[in-house]
């Protein structure tokens, strides 16, 4: 069976399944879900920087499925677009993802449905060499889901990843009728803020950083509680506040066709907040993180 290797165990999450477990069970811990979830879930959006930073935010999304949904069938994982994929979405259609908890096997039938209904989606197993965005979601899926199956598209901020999210949730309803649970998932992260990044608008200082979070971050969040796929991609393009623009505006469009009409926010911070609290440090910089379930 063709697997793909990790390309940031060891970097962005441990290398070793012992390790991996441990730290995904402190993510899991550390943020506390709401009494009260939504009773059917059907897509979430996480974050996709190292689990130190934003794998409670990430946890927090799959801990809110487990609880509604004991199990699931399999993983639509759609991502964000770091390297060069082509200029459609790259889906992932065969053999499995190796992990440090063991392999995620594929869904090969949603993957063929997926690329056989949407014509934007196209088979491209080598796109996702050297991409995080999909990898630092997967052990938390084998960690709480053990049986679920994953389909992993690398889906870029273009026009018609709306359209094509409708898709994925037409394809995910056909499946439906077998008794099948499908859950769709959207990896991004909010405004990189600071010179590091070429995005300073507002200067930098602790007021910079409070607009990235509560102005920028903030809009990307209003429309995806909206179910606004099309804002979500076209202001992540003006104002800079979603890395994963094309994977999350799919995803809400995905959910809006599957019958949701609003999203519900989890958790809301950023890589400077984390720093302060863990380390007792500040940057110039920060990273924004969300958590939202539809």
């Amino acid at each position: 069976m063709q697997a793909r290797k990790p390309a940031v165990a060891g970097q962005f999450y441990p290398g070793d399944n012992r390790t991996c477990v441990k730290e995904i069970k402190m993510c899991l811990e550390d943020r506390e879900l709401p009494k009260k979830l939504p009773e059917v879930i059907v897509a979430g959006i996480v974050p996709h920087a190292g689990w130190t930073f934003s794998g409670d935010v990430a946890g927090l999304v799959f801990n809110a499925i487990r609880r509604v949904h004991a199990h699931v069938d399999t993983f639509i994982i759609l991502g964000a677009v770091h390297y060069p994929c082509g200029k459609n979405a790259a889906v992932y259609a065969h053999g499995a993802w190796q992990t440090p908890l063991g392999d995620a096997v594929i869904d090969e039938a949603v993957a063929a449905a997926i690329v056989e209904s949407c014509p934007n989606a196209k088979e491209n197993e080598n796109a996702h060499q050297f991409e995080h965005s999909i990898e630092v979601a997967v052990p938390f899926i084998q960690h709480l889901f053990p049986e679920a199956k994953i389909v992993p598209i690398m889906v870029p901020p273009a026009e018609f990843a709306a359209s094509f999210g409708g898709e994925v949730g037409d394809v995910i309803i056909s499946k439906l009728d077998g008794g099948k649970r499908i859950v769709c998932i959207g990896s991004t992260d909010l405004t990189h803020y600071g010179p590091r990044y070429g995005f300073d608008p507002m200067g930098t200082g602790d007021a910079a950083i409070k607009w990235a979070k509560e102005v920028n971050d903030q809009q990307f969040i209003d429309f995806a509680l909206q179910m606004n796929a099309e804002k979500i991609l076209h202001t992540a393009l003006q104002n800079q506040n979603a890395c994963g623009a094309g994977a999350a505006a799919a995803t809400v469009a995905a959910a809006k066709r599957l019958g949701k009409t609003q999203g519900y926010l989890l958790a809301h911070t950023h890589s400077n907040e984390v720093m302060e609290r863990k380390y007792g440090q500040s940057s110039e910089e920060s990273v924004g993180y969300a958590g939202i379930i539809f």
